[in-house]
């Protein structure tokens, strides 16, 4: 749960009415001078987030290239410059680095392009830091596209949340095609161990490709109103509660639990051999290097792909495309569907191996989320929950699956799901009929108003009474048998009425 923010207005109005000093005119001075002063105050009570700081430096150079536009000295030209290049230098790095995160260091080129910074920008700023500084017609024409990228990309989000921003649509390539190619690298080393070395690299390769993709999506999920605003600023101090890159994770997941992927598409691949609940063979040592790796480079990978399988597993509606999860039981009634146990059960067979691999070395008193997915197993297969019914098979075998090793968890599993194999069936005899009809005569002949017998006399078994009921017995056939002898029921043919007509 994010603590609540700190912000420097007090009122929203008041980073309206800062708006509007800024962008109502570009000609008056005046008006960004009371932004400016505005902007100052508020970074004396408070850190100001890197929008209104960038704002805050490019107005700043603004009015002094104001008050030296009457000078013409060549000091004072170089000057403005720096102080242009500066603005526009800080805009970018402050944007960039902190979405340069990861094992392998993207461009920032790319990750502009992700944020919709206009490309010449980085240009420049590659070339104000490397290179000559650029002119000062340019800096001031960049100083205005980067107070345009301000205005639609924080100002307007932030005054309006409701409105869909540029950047909130922002482009993040599928991975798919990644998965893909991982996947028939490995196979080739599966097959033929002796081209492991040879495509070492390769495979090397499709790693980092994929880290890269983990990373723009960390900028897709960054690319928010939050980016720019406060909460990113309190998020870059919790690593923690990496929210963006949790977000990356959870999308990549997705695409692992297509057909195809951590599930093979063919059926009888996906039932292993042995009776431990785990994947196949086969399917381990196709997905377990890229798993591992992932784990190995972000901590909180295992607990996205175990919430992520948990989540689907314990949600009753459909999925989205039928063609994946869903098989049709008749072809000439596409409303009739059946879930395809074998493909949940593959992902449960998952959860168990990510749980029993990941965690064995966890010391006593940290966090154990095998107990965690216990419990929200618990609660989907406790009695009276009918919710559950198309996938409780999947979840029993996972939960049994999970409590194995654990005499704490042995035990509640015991309690929550008896063992059907040691309840015995109660043989039927046939003197239950006569204690039957011994508590039906007791009930008939008490007074349901009063409690008490009626004047009835009591009804008493004798061995006469006795005999006589056995002996009426014993004269039925085999088949059904009367209650009571003073019922009107009689033996006839199947097929006949009581009074002998067919």
């Amino acid at each position: 749960m994010r603590l609540p923010r700190r912000v420097p207005w007090r009122a929203i109005a008041e980073l309206d009415q800062v708006c509007s000093w800024i962008f109502a005119d570009e000609n008056d001075i005046d008006a960004k001078e009371q932004a400016v002063n505005r902007l100052i105050a508020w970074k004396a009570v408070t850190s100001l987030p890197h929008a209104l700081e960038s704002t805050l430096m490019i107005l700043s150079v603004t009015l002094l290239d104001f008050s030296l536009s009457q000078k013409s000295s060549a000091s004072a030209n170089l000057h403005l410059r720096q102080s242009y290049a500066t603005a526009v230098i800080r805009l970018v790095n402050g944007l960039v680095d902190p979405l340069q995160v990861g094992a392998y260091a993207r461009s920032i080129a790319a990750i502009a392009a992700q944020l919709g910074l206009p490309p010449w920008l980085v240009e420049l700023r590659h070339a104000a830091t490397h290179e000559e500084l650029p002119s000062l017609e340019l800096l001031r024409e960049a100083a205005r596209e980067s107070l345009s990228w301000l205005f639609n990309h924080y100002f307007l989000p932030t005054l309006n949340p409701s409105s869909s921003s540029p950047s909130s649509s922002a482009f993040i390539r599928p991975v798919s095609p990644l998965l893909k190619r991982y996947k028939a690298l490995l196979k080739l080393t599966i097959r033929d161990a002796s081209v492991r070395n040879q495509y070492k690299p390769d495979i090397e390769a499709c790693l980092r490709d994929i880290e890269r993709w983990i990373a723009e999506g960390k900028v897709a999920a960054s690319t928010s109103t939050d980016t720019l605003g406060w909460d990113d600023y309190m998020s870059r101090n919790d690593e923690d509660e990496d929210v963006a890159e949790k977000w990356a994770l959870d999308r990549l997941c997705v695409e692992l639990m297509e057909r195809g992927a951590l599930v093979p598409l063919s059926k009888r691949k996906r039932v292993p051999s042995t009776d431990e609940f785990w994947p196949q063979k086969e399917n381990l040592s196709l997905w377990t290097p890229l798993l591992s790796h992932l784990q190995t480079h972000h901590s909180g990978f295992s607990s996205v792909l175990t919430n992520r399988i948990l989540s689907h597993l314990l949600s009753e509606q459909a999925p989205v495309d039928v063609t994946l999860d869903v098989i049709q039981l008749d072809p000439e009634e596409p409303g009739v569907m059946h879930m395809d146990i074998s493909y949940d059960m593959c992902l449960a067979r998952w959860i168990a191996w990510v749980v029993n691999v990941w965690n064995s070395d966890r010391e006593e008193g940290d966090y154990d989320p095998r107990k965690e997915i216990y419990v929200r197993l618990a609660a989907a297969l406790a009695p009276g929950n009918t919710t559950m019914l198309t996938r409780r098979k999947t979840l029993t075998s996972l939960l049994n699956a999970l409590s194995q090793g654990n005499a704490e968890l042995e035990k509640a599993t015991a309690l929550l799901i008896p063992n059907s194999d040691n309840v015995k069936c109660q043989q039927w005899h046939q003197d239950d009929l006569a204690e039957m009809d011994k508590r039906l005569h007791i009930l008939v002949s008490c007074d349901p108003i009063n409690g008490k017998p009626d004047d009835v006399p009591e009804v008493t078994v004798t061995a006469s009474s006795e005999s006589h009921e056995t002996s009426h017995q014993e004269s039925l056939p085999l088949g059904w048998r009367s209650l009571s002898p003073s019922s009107s029921w009689k033996p006839c043919p199947i097929g006949l009425y009581v009074t002998g007509e067919s």
